[in-house]
Order: structure tokens, then C-alpha cells, then sequence
């Protein structure tokens, strides 16, 4: 695992009505401050937004409530002991996790499966429209080892 990943599993709390489950407590390790903000995206299938990295050290908190993505984050820093590790986690409504995702690291995702996943993201910064606090590189480089376009089981 990416020094200072850290995943935490989500209690799907369900009933004859639904279900709950909470995404955020202040009292969760995960969350080392009050996060700066968050947002939900919805991404097509099929759809990759990757990569892009934080180079002030935003850390960023995923949680997928709808739909299925798979989240891939790769530690190029130089003062890691994981430097060069790739980790991905396939999270979603059939696996609820929260997955923490150190500043720094590139990061990206792929919603996967036949409906449009829902992302929700609570950043430890607010976003700063006029000067961004990303580096954006394409999903396909190969500067990392994840082919996003890979076929289940190969």
C-alpha cells in the first residue's frame, strides 16, 4: 500500500426503506482536519478522468455512493518509501470504502459497470478557480503503469 493511503470501509446501515451510510465523521482517523469544502461528480461509463496530482499536498477523501469506479493512484514522490507503487481499489455501491489519497500522489478513475457512477470528494483545500492547484497529465502516459483501457480479466 502508498505510504499514507488509507482506506476505510463504510457501514451500509439497510432497512425495508433503503439504506444509510455515513461518508464523513470528524471523529475518523481518515480525516486528519475539517475537510475545505467537498463535491459530487457523475461520470458516464466508460468514462476516465486521469490524472492529476496536488502539488501543494492536497489530500483528497473519494467515496463512490452510485455506481462503480475504479481509483488508481501512483506515488512518483522522492521522499516516499513507496515511490513507484501503484495502487487501485475498485470502490462503489457494492463496496463502500473511502479511500484517502495523500497530496502529491498522481490520481485518477474509471467508472466502470452499465450506469453513470457518482463521486464525492471532501479536498483538505478550497478549490482555487483562478490558479488550480493541479498538474494534469493524459490517462494513457506511460509514465504510469495502469492501462485504463485494459479488458476485465485479461
Amino acid at each position: 500500500m502508498i505510504h499514507d493511503i488509507d482506506v476505510r470501509n463504510l457501514q451500509v446501515n439497510a432497512d425495508e426503506r433503503g439504506h444509510l451510510v455515513e461518508v464523513f465523521r470528524e471523529d475518523w482517523d481518515e480525516y486528519e482536519i475539517d475537510p475545505a469544502m467537498s463535491y459530487y461528480s457523475m461520470t458516464y461509463p466508460g468514462i476516465i478522468r486521469a490524472w492529476h496530482r496536488h502539488l501543494e499536498g492536497q489530500i483528497d477523501h473519494f467515496v463512490c455512493p452510485e455506481g462503480r469506479i475504479i481509483v488508481g493512484v501512483y506515488d512518483d514522490r522522492e521522499d516516499s518509501p513507496t515511490q513507484g507503487e501503484l495502487n487501485t481499489f475498485i470502490i462503489g455501491e457494492h463496496n463502500q470504502q473511502m479511500i484517502r489519497i495523500p497530496g502529491k500522489c498522481w490520481h485518477g478513475f474509471k467508472a466502470i459497470g452499465d450506469k453513470p457512477s457518482i463521486l464525492i470528494n471532501y479536498p483538505t483545500e478550497l478549490y482555487d478557480y483562478e490558479n488550480p492547484d493541479e498538474e494534469r497529465i493524459p490517462h494513457d502516459t506511460d509514465k504510469i503503469p495502469l492501462d485504463w483501457e485494459e479488458p476485465p480479466h485479461k
